[in-house]
């Protein structure tokens, strides 16, 4: 599909004005305060990442300095799993501080004007573990109306930690709520089937988004480590009493329950072997509506579902739960049978959209695919047609993968999605091409779902996406949907069972992440389509920053985001994290893998602004006022050996 408009319209010119007016008067409802600004990772319980101030603008953003620096002074000394663990997490605000998790999930609460610390709790997170996926993104906060202000605890600050436990801490003093759980604290593997097996030294059972907030409750989804086995923990979802910490409810996405409408669609067996279709990304809420909004994972494992034939409902899916029941209320699988690591990875964006001139309390879901759906929030029906297409069959014995998958008719791909071809291929010098060129010619490349076979298949969008877990940021007034996006290809392969311990051995293979996908007849190894020189093997650009006209369901503009380690040129780089949007007309994101920090005019995608950061900036930026002082905050901590690894919290404002 192009860019050009799809046959969308407003209506008539009276519906539209009368529209606008609507949507300002919801943005004014659902964004944070002018007066403080964000006490919730994704700005609201929405994840709209929009803030309404106004102090820093196009005009202006050009004098923005560095207001304070606060260090956490977490740099991976005695830590087992340093390169593992990553500072990416988006501070609260509450009551004239930030609160944030560093690396190693201590949670430390700094004066929102100066940095200084007020307190830091130590989580005494175990430092000799190893996790599948070792970050934490922040911190939820709850404000107990049953008590008095000044009362302990009367606002909580809930965080989750590396070894799978959630903390209640004081807001004021950080101390433990010592009516939360054991002396302040839950143990999330407990009721969870083989997260609580001996201790091997490895954490595969984590939850590393903040819980989400509702009506006294808090509700967790998981991350959990992938393609181990076709039995893995279950992606349960489950409230807890945000007082006492009990379960008040769970939700397993996979039927394992014969009374459940869609046990039918599973086999037997693989409803009762299967394992993950976890939310790990962070969950909405819609509190009128009192209702959860999950973005589920792929089910285990990800490249092999022959043990799992079917659709796999509701694995890869957004589905909406009843806030006081977790009983299911709709749901819409946006990947069937996924066999590619296409885990639904980013927030849902809960949005008050305008379309065909009228008013649509919508939520916006992006995935890894590079698609953006668009649901009514009440019952689950799309904004924009979605459409079923074919797909390759062409699969390994003992594969079923699904005959169709679901495309929606706008807006239009943010990602590529077409086959890799020779022609494709690019490097810096004629000898990364040269050498980019015959890999490709080697692979077999039929589109983003082809089935992975033991020939390698080169995938595009690779598994890190398309729209990973920075997700999108809506601006309500302009009607405008901010994505991030990576072009990054993979090769995957499936590896017969016998020939695992050759292939790891191989010299052939050094740089590829193997998966074991035990239960299966086959393991999978995979690595980034990279070219010698460490850049991706197809032309520019591998990272997008792009705007998206929710009204039309059209692309607005599309810029690329990053330069190259190589040249000074601003060719679009693979990006980690998101972007936030504000009512100054201003789009704030790192994410790139340059260490920069960047601002571009919402209304033209024109660069306003940029400065390098002490190392990079792998998380969501925010912003928030303080004694009429807009402030812009990023988590500065880097990623892995991709970018500058750092501990640093960088606070920016326009000059006092």
């Amino acid at each position: 599909m192009t860019r050009s408009d799809a046959p969308w319209s407003f209506g008539s010119a009276g519906r539209a004005v009368a529209g606008w007016l609507a949507i300002g008067a919801a943005a004014a409802a659902a964004a944070p305060s002018a007066d403080g600004g964000w006490p919730a990772y994704g700005g609201d319980g929405g994840g709209m990442r929009y803030s309404p101030l106004t102090q820093i603008t196009p005009a202006n953003v050009g004098s923005l300095r560095v207001a304070w620096t606060y260090r956490t002074g977490e740099l991976g000394e005695g830590v087992r799993d340093w390169n593992r663990a990553a500072f990416e997490a988006t501070p609260i605000f509450h009551d004239g501080a930030l609160y944030f998790t560093t690396s190693g999930t201590n949670v430390v609460a700094v004066d929102a004007a100066s940095g200084a610390e007020r307190w830091r709790h130590d989580s005494h997170d175990r430092r000799d573990l190893r996790h599948s996926d070792g970050v934490s993104r922040g911190v939820s906060l709850w404000v107990d109306a049953a008590t008095a202000p000044g009362a302990l605890c009367h606002a909580r600050i809930l965080a989750p930690t590396l070894d799978s436990r959630l903390l209640a801490l004081d807001a004021a003093t950080g101390k433990p709520c010592p009516d939360f759980g054991a002396a302040g604290a839950i143990d999330l593997r407990r009721g969870i089937p083989s997260a609580e097996q001996p201790d091997d030294g490895w954490r595969n059972y984590l939850v590393t988004s903040p819980p989400a907030i509702l009506n006294g409750k808090l509700i967790v989804g998981s991350s959990i480590g992938d393609n181990r086995a076709v039995e893995s923990e279950p992606g349960v979802v489950r409230a807890f009493d945000a007082r006492t910490g009990a379960l008040l409810w769970s939700w397993d996405p996979i039927p394992r329950n014969a009374s459940d409408p869609i046990h039918g669609e599973w086999s037997a067996r693989g409803a009762q072997l299967t394992g993950a279709a976890n939310a790990w990304a962070p969950l909405s809420v819609d509190a009128a509506r009192n209702r959860v909004f999950v973005p589920t994972g792929s089910a285990s494992p990800d490249y092999f579902g022959g043990e799992r034939p079917g659709d796999d409902r509701w694995a890869d899916s957004l589905v909406a739960l009843d806030g006081d029941t977790g009983r299911l209320i709709w749901g819409r699988q946006l990947v069937h049978h996924d066999l590619w690591d296409y885990d639904v990875a980013s927030q849902p964006t809960l949005v008050p959209l305008i379309h065909d001139g009228r008013r649509i309390s919508a939520v916006i879901q992006a995935t890894k695919t590079g698609f953006l759906y668009t649901l009514e929030r009440d019952g689950g029906v799309p904004v924009f047609p979605i459409v079923e297409r074919p797909v390759p069959q062409d699969a390994v014995p003992g594969e079923m993968p699904a005959r169709t998958q679901p495309y929606p008719v706008a807006p239009p791909a943010l990602a590529r999605q077409s086959p890799v071809t020779p022609e494709d291929a690019w490097g810096l010098t004629w000898f990364d091409t040269r050498y980019c060129r015959k890999l490709i010619a080697a692979g077999r490349s039929e589109g983003m779902f082809q089935p992975p076979a033991i020939r390698e298949s080169i995938m595009l969008p690779g598994s890190a996406g398309g729209v990973n877990w920075g997700g999108v940021a809506f601006d309500p007034l302009r009607q405008i949907a901010i994505a991030n996006v990576m072009n990054l290809p993979f090769v995957v392969a499936l590896v017969p069972r016998a020939q695992l311990a050759a292939q790891r051995g191989d010299s052939r293979y050094q740089g590829y992440e193997f998966g074991e996908m035990r239960g299966t007849p086959y393991a999978m190894r995979r690595r980034a389509l990279l070219s010698p020189l460490g850049v991706p093997c197809i032309k520019p650009p591998w990272g997008t920053l792009s705007a998206v006209d929710m009204v039309r369901g059209t692309i607005k503009w599309q810029v690329p985001l990053g330069d190259t380690p190589f040249i000074p040129f601003n060719l679009g780089m693979p990006n980690i994290g998101g972007p936030v949007v504000t009512g100054g007309g201003l789009v704030f994101i790192a994410a790139s893998l340059d260490d920069r920090l960047r601002a571009f005019d919402v209304d033209t995608g024109r660069l306003r602004w940029q400065v390098k950061l002490p190392a990079g900036g792998q998380a969501t930026p925010m912003t928030y006022s303080m004694n009429g002082r807009q402030y812009l905050v990023i988590a500065a901590g880097g990623y892995k050996d991709a970018s500058t690894r750092g501990d640093y919290l960088v606070a920016y404002a326009l000059p006092p």
